[in-house]
């Protein structure tokens, strides 16, 4: 939703946002602050890792500081259970929503991940928490960050409501306790996408640009609304070389008549595409090799990114991380639908077969549920 612009220019950085899906945003950044913290990239540079670790952002996102905590282990190991939440900031006033609400998974072996995403709009029981006076409700799940963030006398707390939105993940999901958070900021997900210079990847059928001009300007909206005028962007089939609005723009199409008989399925796919492609641009020589645009990278990514290992750094957990690989992460796509239809819509609900695969999960048995239920991958081609 587009909130404060103050003029044209300001609209259309805002509006490249409008249509993402949240998932998409969350898994692209993870995969660049993953990869590049990994091992490989880390060793023979501690300038730059000083660097980088300066540039994240650090809050107490679990509510250890309150509670006299401040646990460190002096070696990472698996299993591990990561939130990501992503917002995209509107004013200092305004209680955040988390957009995109995700947990990276890894198993003991700590050589590959499992990711899924809980809908923004699940209904859950919210607990009580007295920080925010706020004495628990059944309500949307992104919900919980906007209740918990309630500060009284003061601006609204984004860490604050990540404490009440982990504990509410937990409830859902039956995860006793999560090893580390992170809170990433969609506004600055565009300078990552430039600063590895673009990213390159293949265009399965030609789609055209709702939103966007040829040069990336908005499109003019029709007069009374119901649509656009004005020439369109085009990515044709074929390998491609994307900018980063070029990016945003082509994975945020879902109607056919752009192109995209299959609509959000669609949509999706070319998400999962584009992901794989930036975490393997995040891997090649012209990115690891070249220590300029990697310091760029590293610091587009840290500024985008509020992190807490509850103990650890996020240098830390990137190394501990070094052996996951992009084709080692499995992307889930849990089973849910809505409660009630038009106006009685009142949010969405995970289907029974989820509890098996959070139970999975718990047990570390999620090799075996997946060949029992290979429809929770994600298809991605």
């Amino acid at each position: 939703m587009l909130v404060g612009s103050k003029g044209g220019a300001d609209r259309g950085k805002r509006s490249m946002w409008r249509g993402v899906p949240r998932w998409a945003r969350v898994c692209t950044i993870l995969g660049i602050v993953m990869v590049v913290l990994s091992g490989s990239v880390l060793i023979g540079s501690r300038a730059l890792v000083a660097r980088y670790e300066g540039s994240v952002g650090k809050a107490d996102l679990f509510g250890d500081q309150t509670a006299g905590a401040n646990e460190k282990k002096s070696d990472i190991k698996g299993p591990l259970n990561i939130l990501l939440v992503g917002v995209d900031p509107r004013t200092a006033t305004a209680r955040p929503l988390a957009d995109s609400i995700m947990v990276l998974h890894v198993p003991a072996t700590m050589d590959r991940g499992y990711l899924f995403s809980l809908p923004r709009d699940l209904r859950v029981d919210i607990p009580e928490f007295p920080k925010a006076d706020y004495s628990g409700a059944n309500d949307r799940l992104n919900a919980a960050m906007s209740h918990g963030s309630n500060v009284p006398g003061q601006n609204p707390s984004t860490a604050q409501g990540f404490e009440l939105l982990a504990s509410t993940v937990q409830e859902v999901t039956g995860i006793k306790r999560f090893d580390a958070g992170a809170i990433i900021n969609f506004s600055g997900f565009k300078k990552i996408v430039d600063a590895m210079g673009g990213v390159d990847m293949y265009i399965e059928r030609e789609v055209r640009s709702e939103h966007l001009q040829p040069d990336g300007t908005p499109r003019q909206l029709k007069p009374g609304g119901g649509g656009y005028l004005g020439p369109q962007a085009v990515y044709e089939k074929g390998n491609a070389h994307l900018k980063g609005w070029q990016a945003l723009d082509y994975v945020r199409q879902r109607y056919p008549k752009n192109g995209v008989p299959d609509a959000d399925y669609g949509r999706q796919r070319h998400q999962q595409q584009f992901v794989k492609a930036m975490v393997s641009q995040a891997f090649s020589a012209d990115v690891v090799a070249n220590p300029v645009k990697l310091d760029r990278v590293l610091r587009a990514a840290g500024k985008s990114l509020v992190f807490n290992g509850r103990g650890n750094s996020v240098v830390d957990f990137g190394l501990a991380l070094k052996d996951i690989r992009p084709e080692a992460i499995e992307t889930i796509k849990l089973p849910g639908g809505p409660l009630g239809t038009g106006s009685n819509y009142r949010g969405e609900q995970l289907l029974e077969p989820a509890e098996d695969f959070f139970t999975a999960l718990r047990t570390e048995q999620l090799d075996a549920f997946l060949l029992e239920h290979p429809d929770f991958k994600q298809k991605t081609k």
